[in-house]
């Protein structure tokens, strides 16, 4: 009976024994996975990285072709991150791509160049660090560009002879390039560029951005008799370099126009300043001074010349600094006085000094040796950037601290402090014409002061917005800022 027993109990072991061993499973073994994110935003899981990424390149061609490339990317803010886990549910890299394409472009390696200056949005303002990016998949094209924009500035031949060390030595008179670079912090790296960017493959495409910015457009103007660039440029808003620059048969802002002749209009907005640094040594006609005499037995207001005048001729020597082709900055190295200029003699009729200016006879209101740095023209502000016109004169190269001069008969209407004029002298000369001498280092005037033609107003500075010591001078008629081209007084 005991036996029974046991053997029954044996046999119930082992029934449990093999019930047990038949539903008995071993443990999982984890998948390796990845998990893909775009911009922190999880799109699925995928088995293989590679497969994805090879994926992409492979439905690529589109851009391989564009850009002329071997390989395309990812997104710059894709994200696979590796992932162990029991779950066996995955996402096909086609279900994937399609997500990716939906929300990011996918990317071609290249260099992303970033150009750093300061520019003011508004004149008075203070200047702000400006930044934009330029991608290319070759460095070649950004330099190549830039050395175009360069080249367009200064000239092919003179830049070529300053690059090459063959300037022509100055014996008595010329022009020699001391430094040309570029004003901005220019950095470069290589990136992935996405492909919806502006990606520049062409070196001549990218140079014609940097000279005229984006969504320039030309125009056609038909020249008509009697035109000059000149009043082409200031007709159409631009300056007469501009006219230049846009048409390649032009050479010179004296050449002559035909009727007929088409011209391309096109306002220039440089992406980037290049600065050219020179020494010029030139022969400068140095204006003759006007002497007024005074006849107590004449009537007030009669003139009558007595001596007709005679510009002199100076060798003038000058360190000049232009940005993107404009005179930014002077500083006089001496002058030799090759013909002294002959006075002319006015005798007016009146013993004492009149506050009505005459209406056909100005002086000049600096020294001689002077230098235009700007006229009366349609420019793009050098402070600002904005395209407007200029409505006076900028005389430069007499020097820091130089003397100013009435140019007419009046009195002073206004002599103080203004936020872009600096320190400056209004005049009312009494016969329908005011002048304005601005960016003074020191006004030597009063208002309500009475002054004569080549009475010293002020001393030559660069208060209030000005890129260089200067006077800025301008004559209204009419009226308070009522501008004309004070050439045309000359």
């Amino acid at each position: 009976m005991r036996k029974f027993i046991i053997g029954s109990m044996l046999g119930v072991i082992l029934i449990g024994i093999v019930f047990l061993g038949l539903g008995y499973k071993a443990s999982p073994e984890p998948n390796n996975y990845y998990e893909v994110y775009l911009n922190d935003k999880a799109l699925g899981t995928i088995v293989s990285k590679d497969e994805l990424e090879d994926y992409i390149d492979e439905n690529g061609s589109y851009y391989k072709n564009k850009f002329d490339v071997d390989k395309v990317y990812s997104p710059k803010g894709l994200q696979i991150k590796k992932l162990t886990t029991y779950d066996g549910d995955v996402d096909s890299v086609s279900d994937i791509y399609k997500k990716i394409s939906k929300d990011e472009s996918f990317t071609v390696r290249g260099y992303e160049f970033v150009i750093k200056g300061q520019k003011a949005e508004n004149e008075g303002e203070e200047a702000k660090l400006v930044t934009q990016s330029i991608y290319v998949l070759d460095k070649d094209v950004f330099k190549e560009a830039v050395e175009a924009l360069i080249r367009t500035f200064v000239g092919e031949d003179q830049y070529k002879a300053y690059i090459e060390d063959n300037q022509v030595k100055i014996e008595t008179t010329g022009e020699e390039i001391q430094n040309v670079y570029v004003d901005e912090d220019i950095t470069v790296k290589e990136t992935n560029i996405p492909v919806d960017e502006t990606i520049y493959t062409d070196s001549s495409e990218l140079a014609n951005y940097l000279l005229y910015g984006k969504e320039q457009k030309a125009n056609e103007y038909i020249v008509q008799a009697g035109d000059t660039i000149e009043n082409v440029a200031f007709n159409n808003k631009i300056s007469p370099e501009e006219v230049l620059i846009s048409n390649s048969t032009l050479t010179s802002t004296t050449n002559l126009l035909y009727p007929g002749q088409k011209l391309q209009i096109i306002e220039t907005n440089p992406q980037i300043s290049v600065v050219e640094e020179s020494y010029v040594v030139e022969d400068i006609e140095s204006q003759y001074p006007t002497e007024e005499r005074y006849d107590e037995n004449a009537a007030i207001g009669v003139d009558k010349v007595i001596q007709d005048g005679e510009n002199g001729l100076e060798r003038v020597a000058q360190r000049v600094k232009k940005v993107n082709g404009v005179i930014n900055y002077v500083v006089p190295e001496g002058k030799t006085v090759l013909k002294a200029p002959i006075s002319k003699i006015i005798m007016k009729g009146t013993k004492y000094i009149p506050d009505v200016g005459s209406t056909t006879s100005w002086g000049w209101p600096t020294d001689s040796g002077w230098r235009l740095s700007s006229g009366y023209v349609w420019r793009t502000n050098p402070v600002t950037g904005k395209r407007e016109l200029h409505g006076g004169l900028d005389i430069s190269g007499t020097g820091y601290g130089s003397r100013i001069y009435a140019t007419n008969n009046g009195r002073v209407k206004e002599a103080g402090y203004h936020y872009s004029y600096g320190n400056h002298v209004i005049i009312d000369h009494n016969n329908g014409y005011l002048t304005l001498y601005a960016h003074m280092s020191r006004i030597n005037v009063k208002e309500g002061q009475v002054v004569a033609r080549g009475d010293v107003i002020g001393y030559v500075g660069m208060t209030g917005i000005a890129t260089g010591p200067h006077v800025h001078y301008e004559i209204w008629k009419g009226c308070d800022y009522c501008r004309i081209n004070p050439m045309s007084m000359y």
